[in-house]
């Protein structure tokens, strides 16, 4: 629980806060930018909710912490907050809150489908979201695209009987699905993995519909830059098998970048994300 005595000095006046538990993994000023701001090695409230939408995403944004870094005096949005997710991205495609401390605030998604609901990396194993899963019909497939993301899988498992789909490069065993390689595999007609290694040896993206692109740590939207982007510094296997997976990419139709850290991105339609990813491969290899 946020302390208001270890409260940041920067925060705006009022009623919420974020004190010096904050690890900095971006989660409340990605999802509610409105009322939350980057302050370097840390968030802070840059000014408080000033409408009813805007306070409760600002309870939101506590409730998806995954230090419990955010505080409030206001308890009247909190409940509701709570119950909000999974919250609508676009059509069936929901951000799920709840990130954990495990994958550093790494975000998941659901997606809600007639053949079977999938989860795309594990969030915090909490009882409201846990709930809120089994009512919307529980999930068939959770995949982990890497192994930083992995957090409460086994307590998903357990309390879902969902099959975990992971790549074999990842080390981790004892999973239901196992895929190798590096051909794309399809799980289901609009379901379809595609290993991309780089970021770590076996990390994967998943295309759904040939639209929404869930790409774990392999590659964002940087805001600050207004163009897609992938880290050098957080690279864990080999950045130039990273940079050969991003080009991979430009083979499948997207106009959907949901990753794991930073921020989503949706373009007009396929082209649009093409002429993208292409300007970000260009920026990426000059800049070595």
């Amino acid at each position: 629980m946020a302390d208001r005595g270890e409260a940041w000095p920067g925060n705006a006046p009022g009623p919420f806060f974020v004190d010096r538990s904050c690890i900095d993994c971006g989660t409340c000023y990605t999802f509610a930018p409105e009322v939350y701001a980057d302050a370097g090695a840390h968030s802070l409230v840059a000014r408080q909710p000033g409408d009813e939408g805007s306070r409760l995403r600002a309870a939101m944004a506590l409730v998806a912490c995954p230090t419990s870094s955010i505080g409030t005096d206001d308890k009247g949005a909190m409940a509701e907050a709570a119950r909000a997710f999974p919250v609508v991205v676009e059509d069936e495609v929901r951000f799920c809150g709840y990130t954990s401390e495990k994958s550093f605030g790494a975000w998941s998604w659901f997606i809600g489908r007639p053949g079977g609901n999938v989860l795309v990396d594990s969030p915090r194993a909490a009882g409201p979201l846990l709930a809120r899963l089994e009512s919307l019909g529980g999930v068939r497939w959770m995949v982990l695209t890497h192994r930083d993301d992995i957090a409460d899988h086994a307590v998903f498992r357990e309390r879902l009987g969902c099959e975990r789909v992971l790549h074999r490069d990842e080390g981790i065993r004892g999973l239901e699905w196992e895929i190798s390689g590096g051909e794309p595999v399809r799980l289901d007609e609009d379901l379809l993995l595609i290993p991309v290694p780089g970021h770590t040896q076996g990390s994967l993206c998943l295309l759904y519909r040939n639209a929404f692109l869930f790409t774990g740590d392999h590659l964002w939207w940087n805001p600050e830059k207004e163009r897609l982007s992938a880290s050098r510094s957080f690279n864990w296997h080999s950045w130039a098998a990273q940079l050969e997976s991003l080009e991979k990419l430009l083979a499948f139709d997207f106009h959907w970048v949901l990753p794991g850290h930073g921020a989503s991105r949706r373009f007009l339609d396929a082209d649009e994300a093409k002429r993208e990813l292409r300007r970000a491969l260009d920026q990426l290899r000059r800049a070595g």
